[in-house]
Order: structure tokens, then sequence, then C-alpha cells
């Protein structure tokens, strides 16, 4: 999927109160933004599902789902795209460390961005003012929003799946999102509003008035991830 692909996706996506019982699989196929039927749970039902689900998935089973209109959707991560999201997230951690600006979760961080309506971004950062005053969550899905939303994409992506995950984040409220292409090697950046940036291969992601003084370069951020072991002796 390239990013010329997710700045030009339909935007169709909607949320329904429930999905229609005379939809087959190709509707509910089609409603999710094309992913592959693999990553929808049929158990329970297409439209009965709930966070008790979610957690339960989790715990018993160690799958990592969303949630959307009673429909669990599996969360698709590779090997590589799971380095990157490492190398991020010490980066960032690095500097909230020393600027004191708020916390960094990782990609087993769900969050309900809306009722019903749960996600699992790769990366997010939650600054001090979104934070709750308990720390941390006690909750295993907290009520967070998130200033900034990292996307690694995976090849179990589609772009109507990413298109529809970009209306949800901006309309919960998240400031800024990043979605980090590991096969064209370059990111869009979603910020402000409505806007979108396509940033290069060899460019940087601005942390904005969002993380102010963060820069992420991407030839850095791609070499880190492909670094070789190193030979002995």
């Amino acid at each position: 999927m390239s990013t010329g692909q997710l700045q030009s996706a339909p935007r169709s996506f909607r949320l329904l109160a429930d999905v229609p019982t005379n939809w087959n699989a190709a509707d509910l196929q089609q409603h999710l933004g094309g992913i592959p039927l693999q990553r929808i749970c049929l158990v329970p039902p297409p439209g009965c599902a709930s966070e008790d689900d979610v957690i339960r998935l989790h715990d018993d089973e160690h799958r990592l789902c969303e949630l959307q209109d009673g429909v669990l959707v599996e969360k698709t991560m590779g090997w590589y795209e799971s380095i990157l999201a490492s190398e991020i997230i010490i980066e960032l951690g690095i500097f909230l460390r020393s600027h004191n600006l708020g916390k960094v979760l990782g990609p087993d961080g769900t969050l309900r961005f809306l009722p019903g309506l749960v996600k699992i971004p790769d990366v997010s950062f939650v600054s001090w003012q979104r934070w709750p005053q308990q720390t941390p969550p006690r909750r295993p899905i907290p009520a967070i929003i998130p200033d900034l939303v990292i996307e690694v994409l995976s090849d179990g992506n589609t772009p109507e799946e990413m298109e529809a995950k970009l209306h949800v984040y901006r309309q919960a409220g998240v400031r800024m999102i990043w979605y980090i292409n590991p096969q064209s090697l370059d990111a869009v950046c979603h910020y402000g509003a409505g806007e979108s940036t396509c940033v290069a291969r060899n460019g940087v992601l601005e942390g904005h008035d969002v993380l102010p003084g963060f820069q992420l370069s991407l030839a850095d951020l791609f070499a880190r991830a492909d670094q070789q072991r190193p030979s002995e002796g």
C-alpha cells in the first residue's frame, strides 16, 4: 500500500449502531475496509461483541483485537513493523523523559476512542494534560485520547481501513496522526484541519505543537530497523 493510495482512499467509512443481520461475509468485509477475512473474528457473532470480549481474547488467548460496530477485528503487525514501532517508542521515550511531556504507549495499548469503538495504535503519545489523575489507569481499556497516534502499515492493512481509522482518530480528538509505510519507506502526517503531508524517505516527521522540538528522521529510523548483528571479533 502506497502513501498515494492512503491520500486518495475513498471516505466511505461510517459507524453503525449494529451490523445488519442480512449481511454476508463480503458485506462485512467491505464495511471494515476490505481487510482479509481471517482478521474478522466470528465468535462472538459479528455485531454481538463487546469490550469484555476484547479483554477475554487478550487474557485467555493472547490475541489483540479492536472493536467496531460489535465486530472484533484482529490487529495485524508483522515482525519488521514491530521493530520499527519499537525504535519509535525508544526515540519518543527518550524525548519525553528529558522534556517531561507525557507518556508513550506501545502496540498493546488498547484504548476506547468512542463508545463501542476500541483501537490499538502501534504507538501513541498522551500528554500530561490528557493523562488521567490516577497513574497508571487501572481499567483494561481506558477512555484516553492520545495527542499523537502512529501507525506502521502492515501487509494486512488496506487503504480503506486506514482511512477509516483516520476518521475515527480525528473524530475522537487526536491532534496528529502519522502513517509510516515500510514498503515505500515514506510517511504521511495528518495534522491540523484535515491537512495531510507526504514525507519522503529522506524527510523528517515534525512534532509541531503536539511535541514541540521532536523530530523523527525516516532515513535514521529505517537504518536502525535494518541494522545487522555486529560481527564477532
